[in-house]
């Protein structure tokens, strides 16, 4: 094979300086020993940038962490682990009179339903509040407040 004409073929790899471009003029961040000097450190600075050893290996304890997604409860029931008893559940449902109940009995009120029809709204669950319990160690896990 033949290299191009203008571009000579170059005899041996770069050496390691010119490879990774340390500029010789440039200071060294460590002493250098000079020609006649040994390695072993004596009369010389130590630098800052010398790394010192390794501590010694200590065990290390891992702890495994479970972070649970808050639950958000409606008025339907929810499949959860339950916080009390740790059991994977599906919430029993039981409903309780709120502000949206008794806003639309005194709504009906004032429209003139006061003969007893006033009182359709305490036997709606759609108007009631929602409190969701557990089936197994019944615990009151949550609530879903209509207003």
């Amino acid at each position: 094979m033949s290299a191009p004409s203008g571009n000579p073929v170059p005899s041996a790899p770069p050496s390691y300086e010119e490879a990774i471009g340390i500029n010789m003029n440039y200071p060294h961040p460590y002493p250098v020993p000079g020609p006649g000097q040994k390695l072993d450190g004596k009369g010389m600075n130590p630098s800052p940038y010398v790394r010192q050893p390794p501590p010694a290996n200590n065990p290390v304890t891992v702890q495994t962490v479970y972070v649970q997604q808050p639950v958000l409860f409606y008025d339907r029931p929810v499949q959860m682990c339950c916080p009390s008893c740790n059991q994977v559940i599906v919430t029993r449902l039981s409903y309780d009179s709120g502000a949206l109940t008794w806003l639309s009995c005194g709504g009906l009120c004032l429209l003139g339903c006061v003969a007893g029809c006033c009182l359709i709204p305490f036997c709606i669950d759609a108007l009631k509040d929602v409190d969701h319990t557990c089936p197994k160690c019944s615990a009151l896990l949550g609530s879903y407040k209509r207003l």
